[in-house]
């Protein structure tokens, strides 16, 4: 088994009608995501809205969830930033907080060198060693992608463990898989690809379909690794229509809608994100229709 499992939740930020946290709401999701599949949770990264937050509201989420979770899956801090004196301050806290690890996201908008990416994040990871840090390609967001040279490097580096890989692009999994040891995990950023990815090495899923499916998505890794592949081929294809739904505008905004469809009132968004419109929320109906999660 990887250091955070096969299924790690991307977990939303749940808001109330006036626009504040609620916390409450957030410990009842943590609760039911770890009863229903996730290894681990993801807290106050891109699918929980962490630009919007602020730095007391995070604080909050990351103690809500931990106490809530208590010990039944692991609580991974989304401490990134494009900063490296931030993100060192952030993540110095989580550890001192005692979370289970952290989300270090590839620096935005600077774009720095690779040689940059890589000071970057050995910088982060010498200033506190007593927690685990996933890294996080998504150049689709950060403009830029993590050269695979850059990730073998780091993976030196005892406290980074794994990479949480969002660019979409197979070769470069294979690439990463080739430079770093057995032990170093690498997670699909998209669920859509988890499949395709565990075929080149990887690990599992930091998953945002997981908030509806987090079982199904374990039943799918736990057949690829008994070599049951057409057992996992048929789940993949069934939840593939979801996987495509939950991406139809920008994520959060489709899970938001699905849960509040299953009753969750969790579709407050902060702006300048906005709810989804109708058109998505028919298309996240048929689609929860079809799989009997509404």
């Amino acid at each position: 088994m990887s250091n955070f499992g096969r299924v790690i939740t991307a977990m939303i930020a749940p808001f109330s009608a006036d626009g504040s946290v609620n916390y409450e709401v957030a410990e009842e999701l943590a609760i039911h995501l770890i009863k229903n599949g996730s290894d681990s949770l993801v807290i106050c990264g891109t699918t929980g809205e962490s630009p919007t937050l602020t730095w007391e509201e995070q604080h909050q989420l990351f103690q809500v969830v931990k106490q809530a979770v208590a010990g039944r899956a692991k609580v991974i801090a989304g401490t990134g930033s494009n900063s490296t004196s931030e993100a060192i301050s952030a993540t110095q806290k989580a550890m001192e907080w005692g979370l289970d690890g952290s989300l270090q996201v590839v620096p935005y908008y600077n774009k720095p060198p690779a040689e940059g990416l890589y000071q970057h994040f050995k910088a982060i990871a010498k200033a506190c060693p007593d927690i685990s840090l996933l890294l996080y390609n998504i150049p689709g967001r950060t403009g830029q992608n993590m050269p695979p040279e850059i990730v073998g490097r780091l993976a030196e580096i005892p406290n980074i463990v794994g990479i949480k890989e969002a660019s979409g692009k197979l070769d470069q999994v294979s690439l990463i898989r080739q430079l770093v040891s057995p032990e170093f995990d690498i997670y699909s950023g998209d669920d859509f690809l988890t499949l395709p990815m565990l075929s080149v090495g990887g690990q599992g899923v930091v998953s945002v379909a997981s908030h509806l499916v987090g079982k199904e998505l374990q039943e799918m890794i736990q057949c690829f690794e008994m070599g049951k592949t057409q057992q996992a081929t048929a789940i993949h294809l069934k939840l593939f229509p979801l996987f495509k739904a939950l991406f139809l505008t920008t994520n959060p905004i489709p899970i938001k809608a699905a849960l509040a469809l299953q009753g969750w009132p969790v579709n407050q968004l902060r702006l300048p994100l906005v709810e989804a419109p109708d058109s998505v929320q028919a298309e996240l109906k048929n689609v929860l229709n079809q799989l009997g999660l509404n």
